[in-house]
C-alpha cells in the first residue's frame, strides 16, 4: 500500500474502527443530507481555512445577499465552496461521479480559483506543507502517481474505507498548488454519496484535533491514527444526520 499511495496503515486497527459503522446505504437520503446541510458544510469547510465568515453570514451570502465587513476574497471563497458542492452533488445525481484526474482537476479548479498559483491542473512545481518536514513528490511524477493510486483505490470494495483513503492520499501527495485538502474532501464525499452514504464533514470545533491528526500523518506517512479519528467523527456525525450506526455483534 505504501508503494502505491505513499502511506501505510494498520489494516486490523482500521477495520476495527470501520466495523463500528454499519448503516444501510440510502443514496436519496445521502443527497438530501448534503443539500439540507449545505450551509453547515460550506461554513465549516471555509472555517477550517481560516475564513472569518460566521454561520449566519454564510447563510445570508448563499441566499444571494451581500455581506459587508469582509474581504471580497473571503466571500468568493465561500461561494466557490458552495459551487463545488453543487458540482459534486450534480455528478452524483447523474451517476457520473468517478475517481479520475479530470474530476479532481475540475473540483480543484472551482475550489481554488484565484487562490492557487494555477488551478484546474496538476502543479508543475514544488509546494510545502507548513508545520511538517514532509516533502511532497516532484511535479513530474504526479500524473503517474494519480493513475497508480487510482487503480489501487478502485480495488477497495468498501466505499467508506476507499473514500477516507482518497482524502488522505490527495492530502499527502498534494497534486495541486492549493486547495488539496478541500478538493480531497469533495472527492471523498463524491464517493460516499455515490454509494448511498452521507457526506463527511469536519466542523470548525474539531479544527485542533484535525490539524494534529493531519500533522502526524504528514510526518509519519502512517494513516492508522487518522483513519481511526475519521471513523470516530463520521460515526458521531451520521447519528446527527438520522442514520443509525449499529455495531456488529
Amino acid at each position: 500500500m505504501k508503494n502505491s499511495l505513499l502511506f501505510s496503515y494498520d489494516l486490523d486497527a482500521a477495520l476495527a474502527a470501520r466495523r463500528r459503522i454499519q448503516i444501510e446505504p440510502d443514496k436519496k437520503r445521502a443527497l438530501f443530507v448534503a443539500e439540507r446541510g449545505r450551509v453547515d458544510f460550506v461554513y465549516n469547510t471555509a472555517a477550517l481555512e481560516g475564513n472569518p465568515f460566521t454561520f449566519p453570514e454564510v447563510k445570508t451570502l448563499l441566499d444571494g445577499i451581500t455581506v459587508g465587513g469582509h474581504k471580497l476574497s473571503d466571500a468568493e471563497q465561500v461561494l466557490r465552496l458552495n459551487q463545488a458542492l453543487s458540482y459534486v452533488i450534480g455528478l452524483v445525481k447523474d451517476e457520473k461521479f468517478e475517481l479520475s484526474a479530470a474530476t479532481a482537476k475540475t473540483i480543484q479548479g472551482i475550489v481554488a480559483k484565484d487562490e492557487a498559483l494555477k488551478w484546474g491542473e496538476f502543479r508543475d512545481g514544488i509546494v510545502f506543507i507548513q508545520g511538517t518536514d514532509y516533502k511532497v513528490p516532484p511535479a513530474d511524477q504526479l500524473s503517474a502517481l494519480f493513475e497508480q493510486g487510482r487503480q489501487v483505490l478502485a480495488e477497495i470494495e468498501d466505499p467508506l474505507h476507499r473514500a477516507f483513503l482518497v482524502f488522505l492520499w490527495g492530502s499527502l501527495i498534494q497534486f495541486f498548488y492549493d486547495g488539496n485538502k478541500r478538493s480531497s474532501r469533495f472527492m471523498c464525499n463524491g464517493i460516499l454519496m455515490s454509494a448511498g452514504y452521507p457526506p463527511m464533514m469536519i466542523t470548525a470545533k474539531e479544527q485542533l484535533p484535525y490539524n494534529q491528526v493531519m500533522a502526524n500523518f504528514y510526518d509519519t506517512q502512517d494513516a492508522t491514527e487518522a483513519l481511526a479519528w475519521f471513523y470516530g467523527v463520521y460515526e458521531e456525525r451520521i447519528t446527527q444526520f438520522g442514520f443509525s450506526p449499529s455495531p456488529q455483534a
